[in-house]
């Protein structure tokens, strides 16, 4: 196999992991809370609010060092270690107890971490400026993947249930636990690059020296990286960029956890109410992948930039969110395990339940494809802080928003959206118009951004 079908290789082998990893996550992430409340075991008082919270607090913190265990024991290494506490964090829902629930949630906090550093470095290792956009987009398609056959294993799996028995959840988690397993066995064959230098080239003292030599060099850039995260931080772009991504980590908490465990609350919906869980994951995927298939083919014929992009973004979102306002109950995120039987605005619809999701998708994929687009535009040179810096304001907004969403009502965590929103589309427009007026001043067509 040539140089180049070898790297291909592994970006397909990188995505097919990364989908079987996230089927099993997300799938629990969505139905986490809706198990927890049909849990018969008294002596079992997690929440799966406060451990997604947990698990995005750590993962944020841990963006700090995660570079650094990577260049230690390498990505693929890494991605194995990584996966295995994914599978673990799983597990623990066959015979859940509170202190493995959220002993769990902080190791696959900072496994979370390092699982994406390394991706990304395996990403770059098998790419070059010509083909980085092919590889991304088929990765990104891959992993998008997983928000379809996970949701769909629980929409056939826990349809016509109305309480999920001991039995059902130790049948599902048992089936999440080997998928996730399944893909972490997969990082070992991702084949590593060959080294291109003559044999002969350095003798056995060279070779000694050179180890030592990329020791230092890995320690070196280690701290540089760190230090030009911080000096980042604070550039005017970075700080506006990072009110957009903030709503991304509180759309990102609304969409995975809360909006799922809406709908599993609702009695209305009768005996599906369970199996439209999986049903709404389904076309949450759909609206991703669409939105990012679309949107990464049209990327290079747009002439009109990202802000387009963001503002259908911002309108499919405002009008999710004032759908799901009037069709689903304001007690639902934090009903009880009997549900509840309270009605919104209108009575609860299936059908519009669904559209909602797909728009939430939809609005999601626009506001995460052209983050990516211009946090790469403007940080080539120093892309891995820029993006680690991306993944640290997530993770934090992230976890704070499963914090309250233990608490508030939905009326509440709307608004908060809508308002973070509104101004996060602001500031992306504010930094869009400067790279644009940078463009110009240097003579370069808008497009070619």
């Amino acid at each position: 196999m040539s140089s180049e079908g070898k790297k291909l290789f592994n970006i397909i082998i990188l995505g097919v992991s990364f989908m079987f990893i996230f089927t099993a996550f997300q799938s629990c992430g969505n139905i986490a809370q809706t198990v927890i409340t049909n849990l018969n075991n008294t002596d079992f008082h997690g929440s799966g609010y406060t451990s997604m919270s947990i698990i995005y607090g750590v993962l944020s913190a841990s963006n700090l060092i995660s570079p650094s265990l990577v260049a230690v024991v390498g990505p693929q290494f890494s991605m194995v270690v990584s996966g295995v506490f994914y599978s673990l964090y799983i597990a623990v829902f066959i015979q859940p107890t509170t202190w493995a629930f959220y002993t769990a949630s902080v190791l696959i906090g900072i496994a979370a971490a390092v699982l994406w550093t390394a991706q990304g470095n395996c990403l770059t290792e098998n790419s070059d400026e010509n083909t980085i956009g092919r590889n991304s987009g088929i990765f990104w398609a891959l992993l998008q993947c997983s928000l379809i056959f996970g949701n769909l294993y629980i929409y056939f799996a826990w349809q016509g249930k109305t309480h999920i028995s001991e039995s059902d959840r130790r049948t599902v988690f048992i089936a999440l636990t080997v998928i996730s397993l399944v893909g972490t066995v997969l990082f070992f064959l991702i084949r590593k690059q060959e080294d291109t230098k003559a044999p002969g080239d350095d003798d056995s003292t060279n070779e000694i020296l050179g180890e030592s030599s990329s020791a230092r060099n890995k320690m070196m850039r280690a701290v540089a990286a760190f230090k030009k995260s911080i000096t980042l931080s604070f550039t005017k772009e970075m700080l506006l960029l990072s009110v957009t991504t903030a709503y991304t980590g509180l759309v990102l908490t609304f969409f995975s956890g809360v909006y799922g465990t809406c709908i599993g609350a609702v009695n209305r919906f009768g005996s599906e109410e369970k199996s439209l869980i999986g049903l709404s994951g389904i076309f949450i995927g759909v609206g991703e992948i669409l939105g990012g298939g679309v949107f990464g083919l049209l990327s290079k014929k747009s002439r009109s930039g990202r802000n387009p992009v963001v503002m259908l973004g911002i309108l499919v979102h405002f009008i999710a969110f004032y759908l799901i306002f009037f069709n689903m109950p304001n007690d639902a995120p934090i009903a009880p395990m009997e549900g509840t039987d309270q009605v919104a605005y209108m009575v609860p619809s299936k059908e519009v339940a669904m559209l909602c999701s797909f728009l939430l998708g939809l609005g999601d994929s626009c506001f995460n494809t052209q983050l990516l687009s211009i946090l790469g535009f403007l940080y080539s040179e120093d892309s891995a802080p820029a993006f680690a810096i991306f993944k640290f304001v997530q993770s934090i907004c992230a976890a704070v928003a499963y914090f309250y969403s233990n608490y508030f009502l939905l009326q509440w965590q709307l608004l908060i959206m809508v308002l973070v929103g509104f101004f996060g589309t602001i500031t992306f427009f504010t930094v869009e118009w400067g790279a644009a007026a940078a463009l110009a001043a240097r003579g370069s067509d808008y497009s070619s951004i």
